[in-house]
């Protein structure tokens, strides 16, 4: 038997959207249930989002520490942000992220993993990636606002995260993905054979 998730979509007999914020939406559907029974299912309607764990030469982490209001807590994390545009390519997506929230560049992508975060009421997907030969961006720094005016930042050993995820001492989502999934991948087939960074994602669907 493989192990993999498959497409397929239930029926739905009726849908409203009662909240449409500034980057998503809630929506309530009835969905047909395998025994004809109908449920009423609310969930988050996301665009989608990118990470970057971005590695040095000193095999370090870059981080950053920002508030989230929703859990009362500064987090530590990996750059991260929305796909903008509908169909933008992840790989850029990413790239400007990294400037932004870092102003840093890369020169070697690959993906790193694909999730879904919260599946049981969103349906955001995260594509995580993995940046090596870091850089400093040219330019001037992006200019930031609101939360991200109070960022600190870091540049953490990979070992010492491993050790911080699973004592409990970190909790954002693609941080503990990220790091975990790379530490999986050295030792398994390497770095070299993750997916090229252009990898076909069938949860949010780009041109590249």
């Amino acid at each position: 038997m493989q192990v993999q998730d498959t497409p397929e979509e239930w029926q739905v007999v009726a849908t409203v959207t009662p909240f449409t914020g500034n980057k998503t939406s809630v929506r309530t559907d009835d969905v047909v249930m395998p025994d004809g029974a109908v449920v009423r299912r609310d969930y988050q309607v996301h665009p989608g989002s990118v990470a970057v764990v971005a590695l040095d030469d000193q095999d370090r982490v870059l981080l950053l520490k920002q508030y989230r209001h929703p859990v009362r807590q500064k987090l530590w994390e990996i750059p991260a942000g929305l796909l903008d545009v509908p169909g933008e390519n992840p790989l850029h997506a990413a790239q400007r992220e990294l400037y932004e929230e870092a102003h840093v560049k890369a020169e070697d992508w690959r993906v790193l993993t694909d999730v879904y975060t919260t599946p049981g009421g969103c349906d955001e997907a995260v594509r995580i990636f993995l940046a090596r030969d870091l850089s400093e961006a040219e330019g001037e720094r992006y200019e930031v606002s609101e939360e991200e005016a109070d960022l600190e930042y870091a540049r953490v050993p990979l070992a010492e995260l491993i050790r911080g995820v699973l004592a409990g001492e970190l909790h954002n989502n693609c941080l503990v993905v990220g790091v975990l999934s790379l530490a999986a991948a050295r030792s398994g087939d390497g770095l070299d054979a993750l997916r090229p960074a252009d990898a076909e994602w069938p949860a949010r669907p780009f041109q590249v």
